[in-house]
């Protein structure tokens, strides 16, 4: 009982602490290492110890799955370099710097010192995405960040399996290199072989409930087997972090064909709150260790002054060699022609924001304690691990939403997000139209068939009337739809009272008007970058269609007030479009009149512009294509 409720409360805690810091716009991870110092010195407060079997096997696998799932496989081999070097290179460069300074401050034997820089080497998967989202940071940024903190666990782990290795022995370069490969090789093959698996079981699942019950076993069943196999000789094992992590990559990548569409939306459901529970208890757990960590200081003979300025190089040492990396690892590539024509090349600021998100976490405080109980100054190298853990949460986690600001780095464009979105959206719903008219034209009635047509219709028009201003129809229509489905509930509410009807029946229709609510087309708005948005900007003419490269100037509007034919006939529009040929002003597809493309039909002028304050975007009727 005293356990469940020790954990009752942990979890209450963390809830209660995250959902005020995202009442007053702060962030959670900051906050809750806070809360947990504090905690720590209460002598009411149990003493949580973390070890590495809770971290390494409890914690570590889920929240890797969970992140993994999300990944795009796409975006992770286009940013492959410099996702491989930061996870790895980097993770390397700084574990040998870090080591020559815990070698000079302490007076230890150098693999002592490399022990040290593999544990606070890698940057935390959960501190770096949780504060990059929140700050709006460009989306190349965010994906390079994550793929580092998938993979660079990996590296740092065998780097300090080696390191250990070294502390009471030697090893030979053939164990180190064998060693990598080993765990590289090895963990990718578990994940792949993991991934084919799972995937085809998945594809026999008819049941929700049973295809959600197996993804959450999945990371621990890519895990355990790969950290329970050794190879002989070489004393290592393949990575069970990169078996997590390359199985979670290809089954997110294979779930739309191997996944029903509900089986998705609940999977994504449950793992965001596991996540979510997780993410945060690891930021309220690390701070939980300072009293242990600062009581087993007592067994050290150095002094304080020596502890604290070691404790200060080591963490200086962690920011200043990420940055030192950073600005080569993205440039000199660049210098060979093949790399510098097919990549665009990062901005300044962008390099710096990379350079400076290196946020560590849970996984460095559980680590150190992987060192043997005999290793020389071992609290001193815990007490420095928790330093830079929260050294570098505090001082670049509280910082880089200034930098932001302060270098003016654009975040992911919404107008262009949505702009994306419905030409995709179009290309999807002229496939379907294709199919109504080749396969399903004669065989079912008009109406049918005109619902199923104004549905796909309004479906792409409800993102374009998104690039406007003002409440679209598409807006209007789930907001009062929505109190609809309130009005609704409350009078299934007052039957359900009455006690009349089955209860069988009632959840059904409870269900029904759930699922309705849950797919209404709200107008989104990402507010992590809301403040920030900018105006569309027209595309380069060299990168579009003919018909868009040659409707490159803009005409003067015939009629400036609004659409032509509206205007005329007394009628109301929703957006304006201006044809790039003749200036005449139509109103969109979204208005009754849709006089924009019927002067498209009927003059054959191909290209439009929108005709919207703040807007540049333009559409071609002919091939289909945004500029």
């Amino acid at each position: 009982m005293h356990t469940a409720l020790t954990l009752v409360t942990l979890l209450a805690i963390v809830v209660t602490v995250s959902a005020a810091a995202g009442r007053f716009k702060i962030s959670a991870p900051l906050v809750l290492i806070v809360v947990g110092i504090i905690g720590s010195y209460l002598d009411f407060v149990p003493n949580f110890k973390l070890t590495p079997e809770i971290v390494l096997v409890g914690l570590l696998p889920p929240l890797l799955y969970a992140a993994a799932i999300r990944t795009s496989l796409i975006d992770f081999q286009t940013y492959r370099r410099p996702i491989a070097l930061l996870s790895v290179g980097l993770v390397l460069f700084t574990t040998v710097g870090v080591g020559l300074v815990v070698w000079a401050m302490l007076d230890v034997k150098l693999a002592v010192g490399f022990a040290l820089g593999a544990v606070v080497a890698p940057p935390d998967a959960v501190a770096a995405t949780a504060i990059a989202r929140r700050v709006g940071l460009p989306r190349r940024v965010v994906t390079i960040l994550e793929g580092e903190s998938l993979v660079n666990d990996a590296t740092a782990i065998v780097t300090l399996r080696t390191s250990i290795a070294a502390i009471s022995g030697t090893v030979s370069v053939w164990q180190v290199g064998g060693g990598f490969l080993v765990s590289a090789i090895g963990g990718v093959a578990i994940g792949l072989a993991v991934a084919f698996v799972i995937g085809h079981i998945r594809k026999l699942i008819q049941d929700d409930v049973t295809d959600v019950a197996v993804s959450l076993l999945t990371p621990w069943i890519a895990y355990l087997p790969a950290e329970e196999i050794h190879i002989h000789g070489l004393d290592s094992q393949p990575s069970g972090v990169l078996a997590v992590v390359v199985a979670g990559v290809v089954l997110g990548h294979k779930s739309p064909r191997i996944q029903s569409a509900s089986s998705r939306l609940f999977e994504r459901t449950n793992w965001t709150t596991i996540s979510y529970v997780l993410e945060n208890a690891v930021f309220l757990l690390i701070g939980l260790q300072i009293r242990s960590i600062v009581d087993d200081l007592s067994k050290s003979d150095l002094t304080a002054t020596r502890i604290t300025w070691s404790c200060i190089a080591v963490l200086a040492t962690v920011i200043v060699l990420r940055i030192v990396w950073v600005f080569p690892a993205t440039y000199i590539p660049r210098m060979i022609p093949r790399i510098a024509e097919a990549e665009a090349r990062p901005t300044p600021q962008a390099a710096f924001l990379v350079a400076w998100t290196g946020m560590r976490g849970v996984v460095t405080l559980a680590a150190v304690f992987l060192l043997p109980e005999d290793t020389p100054e071992r609290e001193v190298l815990v007490l420095m691990a928790f330093v830079v853990t929260v050294g570098t949460l505090l001082i670049q986690g509280l910082t880089i939403p200034m930098f932001v600001r302060w270098l003016k780095v654009p975040g992911p464009d919404i107008q262009e997000d949505h702009l994306q979105e419905a030409t995709v959206l179009q290309s999807v719903t002229d496939a379907g139209m294709a199919y109504l008219d080749e396969e399903v034209d004669d065989s079912v009635s008009d109406a049918v068939m005109h619902r199923l047509r104004e549905r796909a219709i309004d479906r792409t028009n409800a993102v374009w009337e998104r690039l406007g201003g003002a409440e679209t129809p598409s807006a209007q229509y789930s907001r009062i739809r929505g109190e609809m489905i309130k009005r609704e509930r409350d009078e299934l509410l007052r039957i359900r009272k009455l006690g009349t009807v089955d209860q069988a029946v009632l959840a059904q229709v409870m269900n029904a008007l759930d699922v309705e609510e849950s797919i209404l087309d709200v107008a989104y708005e990402d507010e992590t970058t809301a403040n920030r948005e900018e105006d569309l900007r027209p595309s380069d003419p060299d990168a579009a269609c003919e018909h868009l490269a040659a409707a490159s100037t803009v005409p003067n509007p015939v009629t400036p007030t609004g659409c032509e034919e509206c205007l005329a006939e007394g009628g109301d529009w929703v957006h304006l479009r201006l044809c790039m040929d003749c200036g005449h002003v139509g109103c969109c597809d979204s208005s009754v009149g849709k006089h924009a493309t019927q002067h498209a039909n009927e003059a054959e002028h191909p290209v439009i512009r929108s005709f919207e304050p703040g807007e540049a975007w333009r559409w071609c009727y002919i091939d289909q294509a945004n500029g």
